[in-house]
C-alpha cells in the first residue's frame, strides 16, 4: 500500500489545496469532542488532508465507465455509509443466499452475494430457486474503524481464552480468516461474520462486491449468476479497474474516522445512573454488567498504531469481535463462520443505527435485546427479571454510549 505521504503527493486536486479544511474540522482539532461523521481528533495536518480526500472518493458516484458492475449494490459508498451521516449505516439491505441439503451448505453460482442491480436487464442475476437460505444482511457503521482495526490480535485472543475460562456458556470464536491484502492469517473483526481483518482488505472487498469495481487485491470480476459467457458481454472496462487506487483511500478514510460521540459529552447527560420511581440511584452501567451483556460486549481493549491519535486509545466499542449464537443467526456458512454464528455488534452509536440485528427486523434495543437465545439466553433472562427502573436505566446507557 501507498505510504500516506505518497498518496497526497499524487493527488493533484489535494496537493493545489482544492480540499479546503473548514471551520468544525477546525474544532474538532482544537479539542472538541468529534460529531458523527468527522475525523479523528488530534490528527496531523496530513491526515486531515488525507481524510478529506478518502470522504471525496467514499462519497463519489461512480458509472460503468468508471468500471461499475456489471453486477453492483450501490453506486457509492455513501449510499449504504450514510446515515445519520457519511460513514454510518442504511436502511437498504444486501441478499446472501445458500443451499442448504439438511447436512451441509452450499454456495450457488456467483456466490452467495447477489448483486440487486445491473447496468442492463440482461447483465442482472436473480436468486436461484433451489436456494432455500435466504438472508437479507443491513450495513453496518463504520465509525471508529481504524480503532478496531488497531486492536492486536493477541488482545482478542487473550479476551476469547478469559472468557471461555470465566463464562464458557457465553464463551465466543475466534474467526481466524486469511487477510486478502497481505495474504497473512489474522483475526477478524470486520462484517456480520467477522469475515475480514483489515479496513484495507474490508474497503477492496466491498468495491468489487458492492459495486463490481476490480482492484489489485480482488482482481477478477464477479459473473452474473456466475456465468461467464455473460460477463464476457457485460464487462467492458478491462480489470482492474481501479487503477487509481481508490479503495485504499477508503480504507485511510475509515481509519480515520472518529467513534460515535458519548451522550454525556454532547449534552451533559449523566451516565452513572439516575434516580427511580421508588427514589434509589439507578445505574444502566451497572446493570449492563449484571445481567451479563458485558462478557460480549467488551469495551476495554486498547489500541496500538503508529498513528497518535488511534495509538493508546481505549476502543469502547462495546464488541469482543468474537462470532457467537445468540439466535439471531442468519443461516449462512461464510469461510469458517458457522450458520448460526454472528460477530458481536459494536454497540457505540447505538442510538442512530436502527432498525437493529443483522436484517432490521428489530425496531428497537429493547426488541433486540428479547430477541436474543442460545448464548444469549442467560442475559436476555436476566433484563426481564430487572425492576422497570433498573431496565429503563440500562436502556438510556444504550442509548448514550
Amino acid at each position: 500500500m501507498s505510504s500516506t505521504r505518497t498518496l497526497l503527493t499524487a493527488l493533484s486536486p489535494l496537493a493545489a489545496g482544492v480540499l479546503i479544511w473548514t471551520a468544525n474540522d477546525t474544532a474538532v482539532a482544537r479539542g472538541r469532542a468529534p460529531r458523527m461523521g468527522e475525523p479523528l481528533r488530534g490528527l496531523t495536518a496530513e491526515e486531515r488532508q488525507l481524510f478529506l480526500a478518502g470522504k471525496e472518493k467514499f462519497e463519489a458516484v461512480e458509472d460503468a465507465d468508471d468500471g461499475l458492475g456489471p453486477i453492483f449494490n450501490g453506486t457509492s459508498c455513501v449510499i449504504c455509509h450514510g446515515i445519520p451521516a457519511t460513514g454510518g449505516s442504511s436502511p437498504q439491505n444486501e441478499t446472501r443466499a445458500q443451499l442448504f441439503d439438511g447436512t451441509d451448505h452450499f454456495d450457488l453460482p456467483g456466490g452467495s452475494l447477489f448483486q440487486s442491480l445491473a447496468v442492463s436487464p440482461d447483465c442482472a442475476e436473480a436468486v436461484p430457486p433451489n436456494a432455500n437460505v435466504i438472508a437479507p444482511r443491513q450495513s453496518t457503521p463504520l465509525f471508529g474503524s481504524g480503532l478496531i482495526e488497531a486492536v492486536p490480535d493477541r488482545s482478542i485472543e487473550r479476551y476469547a481464552a478469559l472468557q471461555a475460562r470465566n463464562h464458557p456458556e457465553q464463551a465466543g470464536r475466534i474467526h481466524r480468516v486469511v487477510d486478502a491484502a497481505s495474504g497473512v492469517t489474522r483475526v477478524g473483526r470486520f462484517g456480520w461474520k467477522a469475515q475480514q481483518a483489515t479496513l484495507l482488505s474490508f474497503s477492496a472487498d466491498a468495491y468489487l462486491n458492492e459495486m463490481g469495481i476490480t482492484n489489485h487485491v480482488f482482481p477478477r470480476e464477479n459473473a452474473p449468476n456466475g456465468d461467464q459467457s455473460r460477463l464476457a458481454a457485460c464487462d467492458t472496462v478491462p480489470d482492474p479497474e481501479d487503477e487509481d487506487g481508490d479503495f485504499e483511500l477508503f480504507a485511510h478514510y475509515m481509519r480515520l474516522l472518529a467513534p460515535p460521540p458519548v451522550e454525556d459529552e454532547r449534552s451533559g447527560r449523566r451516565l452513572r445512573g439516575r434516580r427511580g420511581k421508588q427514589g434509589r440511584d439507578v445505574s444502566g452501567r451497572i446493570g449492563f454488567e449484571r445481567v451479563g451483556c458485558a462478557v460480549c460486549h467488551y469495551d476495554r481493549y486498547q489500541a496500538r498504531s503508529p498513528i497518535r491519535a488511534i495509538g493508546g486509545t481505549t476502543v469502547k466499542a462495546f464488541s469482543d469481535f468474537l462470532l457467537h449464537d445468540v439466535g439471531t443467526g442468519d443461516g449462512i456458512v461464510q469461510g469458517g463462520a458457522g450458520a448460526n454464528e454472528l460477530r458481536t455488534p459494536p454497540l457505540w452509536g447505538l442510538r442512530e443505527s436502527a432498525p437493529y440485528l443483522h436484517d432490521g427486523s428489530a425496531p428497537t434495543i429493547g426488541e433486540a435485546i428479547r430477541r436474543h437465545a442460545n448464548q444469549g439466553a442467560a442475559a436476555r433472562d436476566a433484563f426481564d427479571r430487572l425492576s422497570p427502573d433498573e431496565q429503563e436505566a440500562l436502556l438510556e446507557f444504550l442509548n448514550a454510549i
